[in-house]
């Protein structure tokens, strides 16, 4: 959505969405915020034990309840996780409220950078590949819906590509000033 003083982060887990986030926030003088340690910090407990004793379905309603309100207000950088897209509610709460950033990875990237990861619920499978990969053929569809840009992930050092980003967001994102 142009203009807006918002720019929300989607794209699947280990795309940089928090690190990219964050880089990005201190380019522009934002406050960040990520969606999951949001979750974390409102619940008192982690998102795995969310997950572990009330479901995916429980956790995706207080993750929609969150990116409703955050949404709500002006001059913020969010970083959203990779499933918050699966509702049609949050896209278009993401879409109508702010400048939406699609940070894409493959596979064989989010293999590299989650290598040591133990704390994403659904990460946790036999076959980390076959999960990725089928959460990318349900997810990039929806990530593609809603974005107004998108900036494919390289192996570029953070500090570049949150460089690189701004440049590209500074041509497109039409920055409306927040009220003060």
């Amino acid at each position: 959505m142009n203009p807006s003083s918002n720019l929300f982060l989607v794209g699947p887990m280990g795309a940089g969405k928090s690190t990219i986030g964050r880089r990005l926030a201190q380019h522009y003088d934002l406050p960040f915020i990520d969606l999951d340690e949001e979750i974390e910090r409102r619940n008192g407990v982690s998102v795995a034990l969310i997950f572990e004793l009330e479901g995916e379905a429980g956790f995706r309603s207080r993750e929609a309840r969150l990116i409703d309100e955050l949404t709500r207000r002006e001059g913020v950088v969010l970083a959203t996780g990779g499933g918050a897209v699966l509702a049609e509610a949050n896209r278009r709460a993401l879409r109508e409220r702010g400048f939406v950033l699609y940070l894409s990875a493959t596979v064989t990237q989010q293999l590299a950078r989650l290598a040591r990861d133990v704390k994403r619920p659904l990460l946790q499978a036999p076959d980390r590949r076959e999960r990725l990969e089928a959460m990318a053929v349900q997810r990039n569809p929806l990530y593609e819906e809603i974005a107004d840009l998108t900036v494919t992930g390289s192996n570029t050092a953070v500090a570049q590509a949150a460089r690189q980003i701004a440049t590209r967001l500074d041509a497109l994102w039409q920055r409306k000033a927040v009220a003060a």
